[in-house]
């Protein structure tokens, strides 16, 4: 087990589980070197149902350099329509080639199909009573190269570390597979990957945690200040600015005017509190609160992504298992629902293990039925016993935060549930040029499996 990269360690992803060097190299060298297709469950009805009933119009977008919310904004422009009126099952990365669902509130088919957005393919599938969701998918499937990579022949090394991570379940039954065939099963911790937290400036947790202790001054403050050596000069000036005038004067004009023009959520919040003369926790709450609303759950979201990574890597530090239960875990059972080719943990079917059901549910976790969990904080949290539930409460006392404090206004509440810690992956390898294809459960972060294979700079996975 290898000390993460410093930046890493500042979002709770404090170690790699592979103790092999990395293959170095650059991901995303193209976006044609990253390629991601959400594996689909959600049934739409034909395009030509009643409106009134299906009001949501479902596509599929292959996007090519495209983010997720930039899409959104430039489709919301070209159908002259309310960008609240879009969702989306998952956020993808921008430098990639993404294939994925969005639907559009009372939308006319015929005018979301003849939308014509420069590396965007747009497909009308049909209509949906409800808009999409984060989470209506089973999973992603990705292609991804690796370029110029310094040392490929450990590949193989790397892969045996995380096929003996995997544990039993990940075992290849029974046949003569080695890391050397084109197909094995690996695994790591099921970590949230540095883009959740910002890959350059990693502070949307920050933002987050201010928000869960009820300090929203300090949450504008992370979000338009807190400058960053990975940003441009005039932008770490800018914000440096920032947090000048919220230490002294309290001229939020100054602050705007010093805020270039192309950090448009920055300068949203400073023009909110330009407006209210902002002097109260009630005004920095309405800054914040020009934020779209999905990026209003995603601070919070980020805040329990920290101490969910805080928790794995405590457990990897006191060397507990990963693939199996020790008492006073929690674990989820699979969803049956999934597709065939995916096995996707169910968080809503949970059970406490005891010392009298350790080894019943360890023979369910090595046929892959069941699934260790962690929590993501929130008001209806449970949190675990014994060595993992003193884990899980010593992080949150060190970070300041208990399941209460999720009880908040508006977007920012948020209920919480668990996340498996552990998740595993059949693997293909090919070796000219170097790629790995793979699918993950929603919510898991390709990058997170990358990153043991090339152990560099998070800014590197793009």
């Amino acid at each position: 087990m290898r000390e993460a990269e410093p930046v890493e360690r500042a979002v709770g992803m404090e170690y790699y589980v592979s103790d092999a060097d990395g293959i170095g190299g650059r991901l995303r060298v193209d976006p044609e070197d990253f390629r991601v297709t959400e594996i689909e469950a959600f049934e739409p009805e034909p395009v030509d149902a009643d409106p009134g009933a299906y009001p949501h119009v479902l596509l599929r977008a292959t996007l090519t350099g495209w983010d997720t919310n930039d899409f959104a904004s430039a489709l919301s422009n070209a159908l002259e329509s309310s960008r609240e009126r879009i969702s989306w099952a998952g956020t993808k990365d921008k430098h990639a080639v993404t294939t994925q669902l969005f639907s559009v509130a009372d939308a006319d088919p015929e005018a979301v199909a003849d939308v014509a957005l420069s590396d965007a393919d747009i497909d009308v599938l049909g209509r949906t009573g409800r808009p999409i969701f984060f989470g209506d998918l089973a999973g992603n499937a990705f292609e991804v190269t690796v370029r110029d990579p310094e040392r490929p022949d450990l590949v193989d090394a790397i892969t045996d570390d995380l096929r003996t991570f995997a544990g039993a379940a990940g075992d290849d039954e029974g046949d003569d597979a080695t890391a050397t065939d084109d197909t094995v099963t690996v695994g790591v911790p099921n970590y949230f990957g540095q883009q959740r937290f910002g890959s350059h400036r990693p502070i949307t947790h920050e933002v987050g945690l201010e928000v869960v202790r009820g300090n929203w001054e300090g949450a504008v403050l992370a979000y338009v200040g807190r400058p960053s050596e990975r940003e441009p000069e005039e932008t770490q000036a800018a914000r440096a600015r920032v947090e000048e005038v919220a230490a002294g004067s309290r001229d939020w004009q100054a602050a705007l005017d010093a805020l270039p023009g192309y950090l448009n959520y920055e300068r949203a919040m400073l023009h909110e509190l330009v407006d209210r003369d902002a002097d109260d926790p009630g005004d920095f709450r309405a800054a914040l609160e020009t934020m779209p609303s999905n990026l209003q759950q995603l601070v919070v979201n980020a805040a329990q992504s920290y101490v969910f990574n805080r928790i794995l890597s405590e457990r990897l530090a006191r060397g507990l298992p990963f693939d199996r239960p020790v008492t006073g875990d929690v674990v989820c059972f699979t969803d049956s629902d999934a597709p065939a080719e995916l096995t996707v943990p169910d968080t809503d079917r949970l059970q406490r293990v005891d010392a009298d059901r350790v080894d019943t549910v360890t023979r369910h976790c090595e046929r892959g039925r069941a699934f260790v969990t962690a929590p993501l904080v929130g008001t209806e949290t449970g949190l675990g016993d014994g060595e993992p539930g003193e884990i899980e409460r010593e992080v949150l006392s060190d970070v300041g935060i208990g399941p209460e404090d999720f009880d908040l206004p508006g977007e920012f509440h948020s209920t919480g549930t668990r996340r498996a810690v552990l998740v595993r992956t059949e693997l293909e390898v090919e070796r000219d040029p170097l790629s790995f294809s793979f699918a993950l459960p929603k919510g898991s972060y390709a990058t997170v499996l990358l990153r043991e294979y090339l152990k560099v700079d998070p800014a590197d996975l793009g």
